[in-house]
């Protein structure tokens, strides 16, 4: 099934009725709101009720977590980036998510959204409005407001039945000699039970409370907790008794702790999403927090459930509950170091941001890119730090992130960070030229040609050194060349490539694609083959994937014009296959028109109609068909003229409209096998 819902990693106990209730709703309702109390279970309820919607939702069930984001304006272009929306045009993110959901039926679950209530209840109104088929499921500590909502209140779980059930697990976890039998003394059995009642079967302090069965019996555990309710309990606030509840359970686990566990937790508030120990040590060390503490440290607060493991896009780390971090959060303000921790924050997601750019065109590509994919909530919040007290290194670290936002489908944001560090950070030099490149890049890649154009000339004006000529000179002749200008792109690009004095550069190997597009646009066809397959090598040579992948392109482009389908099938598909691994649907789109044109010229003319189907599908997550470039779409009505000629124009439409309805994942993985009949 379609989707990317995150794995179950807490107890779903004792809900079956409450699921059931949240599934008729969603089934009647297109708007609706999951509200409780932190740490009543809202997020776990509405994961299972997905789930439970799978098999109902032919587009599939989409997981959005608003918990890492703070700045509502990226409130869309956060939603984008968890649906295969690859939309690469000036349309906002808000267009694009409307014009991807139009004829879709999902369901869409936006995970806390209580700090961008009016953000949220705006963009949902908007998708609601414009996508007859989507669902919208949302958790939040409060309703949206909108008149097609239904709210579901989730109440806490009853003390002596599921509330019991997930105390007894609990204790398990934490205590592995003891078993549901264990509470089966009336004594223990009794405590157990006054335990849940005093938590108020919220499942979160039943959980932080259970952890602390390693050091005390049950009973014990209910003497205290009572105790430090008496002592603990603001009853000054204005709280809901269920919400002073489990800030006053958090507030004893807090007392738990060893005073270097406290600082811990403090410190570790300012992470976004997840971190592993490397991190956790670059930005919470320190002070009578030593370095080599911080792993005690850490593995204290996770054995008392403070921080949890998790694993994410294949690496091992840790992450904080929300509730949990918001009580750190104001510890740390209360210790006067909230903008200290939050400068070390950004300024190890700027070191990384540098690290990465310097890795990327080499054997690290893919790895680099699964790192920045799972730390891209902390890249935005350590963007959104330094734009507010330092914009020069918001300038610097946003410029170092050119490839993300250009080859990793960021290009909204990307550009949204550039031009407000540029308004920002006036100032004339180095910084300011790359991230007037890395502008360029962006807006080269939505379409916005004359926008491309204006930054890459003004970067040449200003390019000091070989590489900064190169960039500059890529941009310009892209710029020149889509439009529909080979010769103007040609007469940019050769004269630097030329005078270049290195080897391997981003820059050059940019700009040597940019002189192949040109070469083929203008029929020259062998000499872009030899420049491609040098490219290729020097790619290959590297372990370099990304504009490897496009040097197979250029390969089967040329193989395909000098009468060689076969040769340019086989390439197209290699290309494909290097950017699945990089999800680059800008690239996926091109590589399944020019595969598509291959099958046709080989007279498989059905094969080539269904995988220009895929390929239009393909493109509609992207944005402008073909970027609106004269040569790519003549590719596209070539491949279609020969597979008409071949089909007759009824086959070739049943094929076409097969590839259409065909999920991308699956259209993908029929193309690069040639397995078209299995999936037919």
């Amino acid at each position: 099934m379609l989707g990317n819902l995150p794995a179950e990693t807490t107890s779903f106990v004792g809900r079956s009725v409450e699921l059931a209730t949240l599934d008729g709703l969603l089934r009647r309702n297109r708007l609706v709101t999951v509200t409780g109390p932190g740490g009543v279970g809202k997020s776990r309820l509405a994961l299972r009720a997905a789930r439970e919607r799978r098999e109902s939702c032919p587009d599939g069930v989409w997981w959005v977590e608003l918990s890492p984001l703070c700045d509502p304006v990226l409130l869309a272009a956060t939603v984008a980036d968890h649906l295969p929306v690859a939309e690469q045009s000036t349309r906002t993110a808000a267009e694009a998510l409307c014009g991807w959901l139009g004829d879709k039926q999902l369901l869409l679950v936006l995970d806390t959204c209580e700090h961008l209530v009016s953000a949220c209840g705006h963009l949902i109104g908007e998708l609601l409005q414009t996508s007859p088929g989507l669902t919208v499921l949302v958790t939040s500590r409060q309703r949206l407001g909108r008149p097609e909502e239904r709210v579901f209140s989730l109440s806490p779980l009853p003390p002596e039945g599921a509330a019991l059930t997930l105390f007894k697990q609990r204790a398990a976890e934490a205590v592995p000699h003891l078993s549901p039998s264990s509470f089966d003394a009336p004594a223990r059995a009794e405590a157990a039970v006054a335990v849940c009642r005093r938590l108020d079967g919220i499942p979160l302090a039943i959980e932080l409370a259970g952890a602390r069965l390693r050091l005390w019996t049950v009973e014990q555990l209910a003497e205290r907790l009572d105790s430090r309710f008496e002592v603990l309990a603001d009853t000054r606030a204005a709280r809901l008794p269920r919400h002073q509840t489990m800030r006053t359970t958090i507030g004893w686990s807090h007392e738990l702790c060893a005073p270097l566990e406290r600082l811990l937790w403090a410190r570790l508030s300012v992470f976004a999403g997840g971190f592993d120990l490397d991190a956790a040590r670059d930005v919470a060390a320190g002070g009578p927090l030593e370095a080599e503490g911080v792993a005690p440290a850490l593995a204290g607060l996770a054995a008392k459930s403070v921080v949890r493991t998790r694993t994410h896009r294949g690496r091992s780390g840790y992450r904080m509950l929300d509730t949990i971090r918001e009580y750190g959060r104001q510890w740390l303000r209360e210790l006067g170091e909230e903008d200290e921790v939050a400068r070390r924050h950004a300024e190890r997601c700027r070191r990384l941001a540098h690290e990465a750019e310097a890795g990327w065109m080499g054997p690290d590509q893919l790895e680099w890119y699964e790192r920045l994919t799972a730390e891209h909530a902390d890249l935005r919040t350590a963007l959104e730090y330094l734009l507010a007290t330092d914009p020069a290194a918001a300038l610097d670290m946003a410029a170092s992130l050119w490839f993300f936002w250009f080859c990793c489908g960021h290009l909204r944001e990307g550009r949204d960070h550039l031009e407000r560090a540029l308004a920002l950070a006036p100032e004339p030099g180095p910084a300011r030229d790359r991230a007037l490149w890395a502008l360029g890049m962006t807006a080269f890649l939505q379409g916005d040609m004359e926008t491309a154009l204006h930054h890459a000339r003004r970067c040449a004006e200003a390019a000091t050194d070989t590489e900064s000529g190169l960039r500059a000179a890529y941009l310009l002749g892209g710029a020149i060349l889509m439009p529909g200008d080979p010769e103007g792109a040609l007469d940019v690009c050769t004269p630097v490539i030329d005078a270049a004095d290195i080897d391997y550069s981003p820059g050059l190997v940019l700009c040597v694609l940019a002189r192949i597009y040109a070469l083929t646009n203008l029929a020259r066809y062998a000499e872009a083959a030899a420049e491609a397959t040098w490219l290729r090598d020097q790619c290959a040579a590297r372990g370099e994937r990304w504009m490897r992948a496009y040097a197979d392109y250029m390969i089967a482009v040329t193989a395909l014009a000098l009468g060689r389908p076969d040769e340019a099938a086989v390439h197209a598909r290699a290309m494909l296959a290097g950017k699945r691994l990089l999800h680059d649907s800008f690239g996926i789109a091109l590589g399944l028109d020019l595969l598509a044109c291959a099958l046709a010229a080989q007279g498989e003319g059905e094969d080539g109609a269904l995988v220009l189907g895929i390929g239009q599908k393909c493109w509609r997550t992207v944005g402008k068909a073909q970027m609106g470039a004269p040569r790519l779409t003549a590719v596209r009505e070539e491949c279609e003229r020969r597979a008409r000629a071949t089909l007759g124009d009824r086959a070739y439409d049943l094929a076409f409209r097969r590839g259409m309805s065909t999920g991308l994942d699956q259209g993908l993985s029929y193309a690069l096998k040639g397995d078209f009949a299995q999936g037919s």
